[in-house]
């Protein structure tokens, strides 16, 4: 997701020399294509996410449309406070990425673990929350936050996602994607946990159980009337996310499914259960420990059906 956001915000700078793009001192090879053609639109910050953030923040004010660019939870919490006060707060035209969501960092122990990001970000007022899927969402995102005027989030993968669109004939912010039909269960998801859920999927068809699929990429603002479909037509609806299920994408759907007056469907929220992980090893490994491999999603789902 990392090259296909560079190559993508390349295309834009080129159009548009009010684009800059600001890193906390990392990230240089995959950035360097950017830096080596648009080095006036290029700022390294050095490992100062908090001065790094306010900087974007003074030049979006003044007219500059700026990306910060960290891993894990370096350009989220780590500048928690000045994305609040001088970014949120002004409306200003920062857009926050952070590449390496939920495990990917996951040998590297809980300080990299972005497994809070989604609540946190969602909770400011006026920011935009995006968790694409795929490369394909991954590149109409990152031209959507572009787009998009205020303070954004966009939060990616590392490398190596799945693709699950061929393309895409519309993409707009607060729009769920459905990939696939079925009966009596839609599976919902955000970010690129969605590679589990292709195979959890395939493994629940084998016991006759066929969900249906949405992708969501825009967790805020969240697409309301995609859930209210879900809630009327399916007898249970899961949401799978790489993060911490509190406050995440399951809470962002259960806001929803609250205040319907007669919701059809049982929620089930798939994710990390409100606990820090002391476990290091692999992103594969960490998601198989907690939870959210395919295996143990399609377990969850079977379990659950059966009661019904």
């Amino acid at each position: 997701m990392r090259d296909t956001f560079v190559k993508t915000l390349i295309e834009i700078a080129k159009k548009d020399k009010k684009v800059h793009l600001i890193t906390g001192d990392l990230g240089f090879g995959v950035l360097k294509p950017f830096w080596e053609e648009f080095p006036e639109q290029f700022t390294n910050a050095g490992i100062a996410e908090q001065n790094m953030t306010g900087l974007a923040a003074g030049m979006a004010l003044e007219g500059k449309i700026v990306y910060t660019y960290s891993i894990g939870n370096f350009p989220t919490l780590r500048c928690l406070e000045q994305i609040r006060n001088d970014c949120a707060y002004h409306n200003a035209n920062v857009k926050v990425v952070c590449v390496g969501g939920g495990f990917v960092y996951g040998s590297l122990g809980m300080s990299h673990h972005a497994t809070e990001d989604l609540s946190i970000m969602r909770a400011l007022p006026g920011v935009t929350v995006l968790a694409p899927g795929d490369l394909v969402e991954a590149e109409y995102a990152t031209k959507a936050i572009y787009e998009n005027n205020g303070t954004c989030y966009l939060r990616l993968g590392r490398g190596g996602e799945k693709r699950i669109h061929e393309k895409l004939n519309e993409f707009k912010i607060g729009e769920a994607i459905k990939v696939r039909d079925g009966s009596k269960v839609a599976i919902l998801s955000t970010g690129a946990i969605f590679d589990e859920v292709i195979e959890a999927s395939e493994l629940l068809k084998r016991v006759g159980i066929t969900p249906s699929l949405y992708t969501f990429p825009t967790v805020k603002p969240i697409d309301k009337k995609a859930i209210e479909v879900c809630a009327e037509k399916y007898e249970l609806i899961v949401t799978i996310e790489e993060h911490n299920i509190i406050g995440g994408f399951g809470s962002a759907i259960s806001e929803v499914l609250g205040e319907l007056r007669v919701p059809k469907a049982r929620l089930l929220k798939i994710g990390l259960e409100d606990k820090y992980s002391s476990v290091v090893g692999s992103q594969k490994y960490l998601r198989d420990v907690y939870g959210i491999s395919a295996i143990k999603i399609a377990k969850r789902i079977a379990e659950i059906l059966e009661g019904f």
